[in-house]
């Protein structure tokens, strides 16, 4: 006769919900009913006690949740391995148990991480097979099951549970004897859902419905053939009985208060894991240590850190901090990341990265593969962002050249790096891949100084408000023309048809205008305003449609193709005013990209993508600011193209367009969300009003 299966309970004496660290806890602080809990507790051991032997503790005063044993570690054969649990609440019943386990013959084992860990809440041996599954997300670190890995002579399989309801892998996972399984499958990430089918035929596993799943059914016990649990279904009755499990219902809906149910209520001192085969368990867990340095805290980075190498499954320990004592110090930290896969972990690598963060390993050179195939990059190339980035080469830190975004980096004879467009790679270019050898350097936010734009960082919406930013706007802008820096303005047609094409045309004349991107639109209603005083046929003065109007746009594209150009128009003087005329007048550079709605279109429009977007980044480089005016298109493409340290600042009715920018990450970036025409004519008078040479204009590119 096989011997008694064995388990560990705790009497809930002093058991209620005196906290919230869970959501089932959540309004239910004071609710328990205390002599009903015993009740249910009582019958539940007693149908425990029937078919298993079991080990009593008696609790301590002032600790509630000590009833729920599971939680109090793992154990594995004469060794205990201690919780660690997340929540201070707990932590003090960790010196209990310890205590308790250590005068019964077990070996105290602690695992050499400050992570969490929680026990068999989150450890689950499969029974007959060297093999632990083991769940992670919520409650319990990676990084805890990465060094379970190397105590234990099993494989350790881990689990992702992204829901917190299901804060524990035993609340929606019970795996049976004979390779079997019920679970609740929307608790686990897709790879977890996944990794269970590749190790359960359909046939072997069960999923349980959403009602059944928040009745705890799946925090179940299960000995000697007997399935003791909260609730249970019709389906998963017929499928236990199928499998020749006895269904015992011990209804424990106070504890369920707490977020526990039968199988938290009893921890397993006896696991027949089998017979130890190969391990595998070193696939199964990747890591790499990094390190960040600046003001981690008040930029909020070390948070980023944190919460995306969660969002990707992965966890991270901080294993050293040392924090800057004043606000002009940096801090320190070096962080261990640990993810299930290496997809994952070079995902979470290369993010990082871009939050500024360095491999530790990196003192080696990047890894760079040659392009074989034109206009393709090897596969894991390193995706550029706009932030200054070092690339170690020879030994050396070197300044890729051309920053910009999502662009690859080239290393040209092993002495000077580039960033390069995918279109552009040549066979035999060698390209920087993996995040090794790569250092980002992103500005931060706490220089001691205010952040000239920082009161841009909400959409404005009141008039006053515009005021204020359009003062401020106005000012660097100043700032930039009296050191002989570059503006660049990224302009589309609905700034004409909001009226501010005079305003823009009247700012060039000022010299805060250096260079001009739009596309084939704005150039269009710009001369349409210029010959006939419509935009799309609508009288800008009085707000109708003009006699006819529909057709100026044509009639004007008509004329300036009949001159050869734009430049040839105003040289003839058939265009005598507007944007385009002031461009070619004060030797403005500017450059149209063409579409496929438009019509004409321009001679100087450029119909080829490519060198449009050539002739885009050729303008914009050296320049200090680029005023964006309801343009989403074309804005955005030019934010892509710009590497850090420029002022980006974007104004456009639609905060969705403003938001986009925003989105590249950006400290210079700011957004106005306003009527364009009212941002320029504020901007012109600011400006225009204020000189004190009105006759005054500083030679363009001298």
């Amino acid at each position: 006769m096989a011997p008694r299966e064995r388990f560990f309970v705790c009497h809930p004496s002093f058991y209620g919900v005196e906290y919230v660290i869970n959501p089932w806890m959540e309004g239910n602080v004071g609710s328990v009913d205390a002599a009903l809990a015993l009740r249910q507790w009582d019958e539940f051991v007693s149908q425990l006690s029937a078919r298993a032997g079991v080990e009593l503790m008696e609790p301590a005063a002032g600790l509630p949740d000590m009833a729920f044993t599971a939680n109090a570690g793992l154990v594995d054969g004469n060794r205990f391995i201690a919780s660690r649990f997340r929540f201070m609440e707990r932590h003090p019943e960790v010196r209990h148990f310890t205590d308790w386990f250590r005068k019964h013959g077990y070996r105290i084992v602690e695992l050499p991480t400050q992570s969490s860990f929680e026990g068999e809440g989150d450890a689950l041996f499969q029974p007959g097979q060297p093999l632990l599954w083991a769940g992670y997300g919520v409650r319990t670190a990676l990084q805890a099951h990465r060094y379970l890995s190397d105590v234990l002579d099993v494989d350790v399989l881990p689990l992702r549970l992204i829901d917190p309801r299901f804060y524990h892998l035993d609340t929606c996972f019970c795996p049976l004897p004979d390779g079997r399984l019920i679970y609740y499958a929307d608790a686990f990430d897709a790879d977890s859902r996944a990794l269970i089918a590749s190790h359960f035929a359909a046939d072997r596993r069960h999923v349980v419905d959403a009602t059944e799943a928040l009745s705890f059914a799946c925090n179940a016990v299960v000995t000697g053939g007997s399935f003791l649990t909260n609730f249970a279904g019709d389906g998963l009755r017929a499928r236990l009985a199928t499998w020749g499990y006895e269904t015992v219902t011990c209804p424990v809906g106070e504890f369920l208060r707490a977020g526990g149910a039968t199988k938290c209520l009893a921890l397993r001192l006896d696991h027949d894991h089998g017979t130890p085969a190969r391990r595998t368990t070193e696939s199964r867990f990747f890591e790499c240590v990094v390190e960040v340095r600046g003001h981690l805290l008040d930029s909020g980075v070390l948070n980023r850190i944190l919460d995306f190498s969660e969002e990707q499954g992965g966890s991270v320990e901080v294993e050293n901090f040392q924090p800057g004592f004043r606000h002009d110090q940096d801090s320190w930290a070096q962080l261990r990341v640990v993810a299930p896969s290496s997809d994952h972990l070079d995902a979470i690598r290369k993010r990082l990265i871009e939050l500024g963060a360095s491999v530790a390993s990196d003192e080696a050179d990047a890894h760079t593969e040659a392009v074989v195939r034109r206009g393709v990059a090897p596969e894991g190339f390193y995706a550029t962002t706009i932030f200054p980035t070092d690339v170690r080469v020879g030994g050396r830190w070197v300044r890729a050249g051309g920053q910009r975004m999502d662009a690859t980096l080239v290393v040209d004879d092993a002495t000077e790096v580039h960033c390069r467009l995918l279109r552009d790679l040549q066979p035999k270019d060698r390209v920087v891949c993996g995040g090794g050898g790569v250092r980002v350097h992103p500005p931060s936010t706490s220089d001691g100084g205010a952040d000239p734009f920082g009161f841009m960082s909400a959409s404005v919406s009141s008039e006053r408000r515009v005021e204020v930013a359009v003062s401020r706007v106005a000012e660097e802008m100043r700032a930039i023309r009296a050191r002989g820096g570059k503006i660049v303005v990224v302009a589309g047609p609905v700034l004409i048809h909001t009226g501010g094409g005079p305003h823009l045309a009247s700012l060039i004349r000022a010299g805060y205008v250096d260079a001009l991107l739009g596309g084939n639109g704005l150039a269009v209603h710009d001369i349409e305003h210029a010959m006939f005083g419509t935009s799309l046929g609508i009288d800008l003065e009085r707000g109708i449609p003009a006699p006819g109007g529909h057709q100026h746009h044509l009639r004007a594209l008509n004329r300036i193709r009949a001159c050869g150009g734009i430049r040839e128009a105003v040289r003839k003087d058939v265009l005598r005013g507007g944007i385009m005329y002031e461009c070619v007048t004060h030797d403005i550079p500017f450059a149209l990209a063409g579409s496929i709605r438009d019509d004409g279109p321009l001679p100087e429009t450029l119909m080829d993508l490519t060198e449009a977007q050539h002739d885009y980044a050729a303008i914009i480089e050296g320049a200090d600011m680029i005023l964006m005016v309801a343009s989403m298109l074309h804005s955005i493409g030019v934010g892509n193209m710009t590497p850090a340290g420029v002022r980006l600042i974007c104004v456009d009715i639609s905060p969705a367009v403003v938001t986009k920018l925003a989105d590249r990450g950006s400290l210079e970036s700011a957004g106005i969300v306003t009527d364009v025409g009212l941002f320029l004519n504020l901007l012109d008078r600011s400006l225009t009003e204020r000189r004190e040479d009105p006759t005054w204009r500083r030679a363009v590119h001298q």
